[in-house]
């Protein structure tokens, strides 16, 4: 939900616009760039209802002057996804499910969760995984979670990318690897700034591309 994963989705539709449609076509796309303070307030003090109806009135904003499929671009604000969907008139593409296609297509039955520590602690994100028949599994340690966390909140929202913190993800993911994870799951949208495929000896889901691949699909079915 910061501008720095905002950035991929704005690129990442409109090339795909180009490879597939035409060198001067661009995707169609309605945007609200929410205040990511604001969000990341009610994220600390637990207001989830709170910052659910912030994104409810941001979708139906961009459902009222045309928008026809709804992108959450977050993982961890998919929390309140059903709060959104249920408020508004169009689909909302799920980033989980979207994701969960690509784990399921490829095979895998048990995928390690990179994330905040909302997405990996808590159910919402998990569970979603699990009702479609995949095991997930985070990381064990404590200091291992905060970590993944604060490298998210600290740095990657900010657009820093150090190589000590991708050598840290890299030492967790590969860790969880040794454990029984069969694939990856790139789990926050900022953290493709930081790791990729080429980093890994094991499958990768990159869930800011794969959101934007499935949406623009569905667009262009309509």
């Amino acid at each position: 939900m910061s501008w720095v994963s905002s950035l991929h989705y704005y690129q990442w539709l409109n090339e795909l616009a180009q490879d597939r449609l035409g060198p001067i076509n661009n995707s169609k796309i309605l945007f609200s760039s929410v205040d990511w303070q604001k969000i990341q307030t009610h994220q600390k003090n637990g207001e989830w209802d709170a910052a659910g109806d912030y994104l409810v009135d941001e979708a139906r904003k961009l459902e009222s002057i045309g928008a026809q499929i709804m992108l959450i671009g977050t993982n961890t604000m998919h929390k309140v996804a059903d709060r959104v969907q249920n408020a508004i008139n169009i689909p909302l593409l799920h980033i989980a499910d979207a994701t969960a296609v690509r784990i399921k297509a490829a095979g895998l039955g048990a995928i390690a969760l990179l994330g905040t520590g909302y997405t990996m602690e808590q159910d919402f994100y998990k569970v979603r995984l699990e009702d479609q028949g995949i095991t997930v599994l985070v990381p064990e340690r404590q200091e291992d979670r905060d970590r993944i966390n604060a490298i998210i909140f600290d740095e990657l929202c900010l657009n820093i990318q150090k190589p000590q913190s991708k050598a840290e993800y890299i030492r967790i993911a590969n860790d969880m690897f040794d454990h029984g994870a069969q694939g990856l799951i790139m789990g926050c949208t900022e953290i493709t700034t930081l790791i990729n495929a080429n980093d890994f000896n094991h499958p990768v889901f990159d869930t800011t591309r794969i959101h934007v691949e499935e949406a623009f699909e569905i667009a262009l079915e309509d």
